[in-house]
């Protein structure tokens, strides 16, 4: 049975508890909170009333937190600040008829679903669409995500899993590092640093196997922790990068990166919507899941006519 929340602490008693923790000084977190000291130690004593054990000890004029308050400063810290991002994400979305809370893998977030998103805002300028970065699976109801975009194999523990899109990775490098290098083709990788993809560690050893060449040392190569980094780090010349080829379009667009003679090898997973069970009935999530497969489709279909107006 859940404790009665008139026995709950104040987010009062909470906050002060949490400041003076942080700060191991009523005074400093008094100067924080713009309160006074007695404040602070009045909060602080109600806290300790209301849960039944000493927080912090008085010895020669400082205070001391006591294991009980150490155990819970971490919980504190986490009910406040899941206060805070609440209380934020209902001022955001005001005026809004609905809010939808998206979780996404970063590099998608940045670099293909953000410059799309004004799209369905046009469309549905009643919805405020919050994102969120999940670069792994997670429990959506326990962090109230209405959706959440994530590539590999359709399986999401209760949830239903929508197709978006298959997944090819193209190797990139900056002109300059391919003419210093002489890497005339695919062939001539030996001679290139090989940028490493943290979360997908056989990404060269599979491509080299696609691409019928071998190399010494699939693996070596500096390591990056996600795409936008890897990105990045062959935009700055460090090295030769395997990207998916819809995250560097605008790259391959302007000239800032270049493809080897080499076409795109398809990865072994997809990227999938997954929704709570239950949820695409829902109109406004229904509406953003439409429109997500809709626009990957268009996206892909770009692609392909990319691929054969080049070849």
């Amino acid at each position: 049975m859940a404790i009665p929340r008139t026995m709950m602490p104040s987010i009062q008693e909470l906050t002060a508890f949490e400041a003076a923790g942080r700060h191991g000084s009523f005074t400093r977190a008094a100067d924080e909170l713009s309160l006074t000291q007695s404040a602070i130690s009045k909060q602080i004593r109600q806290l300790e009333d209301t849960l039944g054990v000493v927080l912090f000890e008085r010895v020669k004029g400082k205070v001391v937190m006591t294991v009980a308050g150490r155990a819970f400063l971490p919980s504190a810290t986490k009910i406040l600040g899941d206060y805070a991002t609440a209380t934020h994400a209902v001022m955001a979305s005001a005026g809004s008829a609905a809010t939808l809370k998206l979780g996404v893998l970063p590099t998608f977030a940045v670099r293909w679903l953000i410059p799309r998103l004004p799209a369905f805002l046009s469309r549905h300028p009643e919805i405020t669409v919050n994102v969120v970065t999940a670069p792994e699976p997670f429990d959506l109801v326990a962090r109230s995500v209405d959706a959440a975009i994530h590539f590999g194999e359709p399986n999401w523990a209760q949830a239903e899993c929508v197709y978006l899109c298959d997944e090819a990775v193209v190797a990139v490098a900056t002109p300059d590092y391919i003419r210093r290098h002489a890497l005339s083709g695919p062939a001539d990788i030996v001679r290139a640093t090989l940028l490493q993809q943290a979360s997908r560690p056989g990404l060269w050893r599979d491509w080299l196997a696609a691409a019928g060449l071998t190399h010494p040392y699939p693996f070596r190569g500096p390591l990056f922790d996600q795409f936008a980094m890897t990105s990045e780090a062959a935009r700055a010349g460090l090295g030769v990068a395997l990207l998916p080829s819809f995250l560097v379009e605008q790259e391959l667009c302007d000239g800032s990166l270049v493809t080897f003679d080499a076409p795109p090898i398809p990865t072994s997973g997809a990227y999938y919507v997954a929704i709570p069970l239950g949820r695409r009935r829902d109109p406004t999530v229904g509406a953003l899941v439409d429109w997500l497969v809709e626009q990957a489709a268009a996206s892909a279909a770009a692609r392909r006519a990319a691929q054969r107006t080049g070849s």
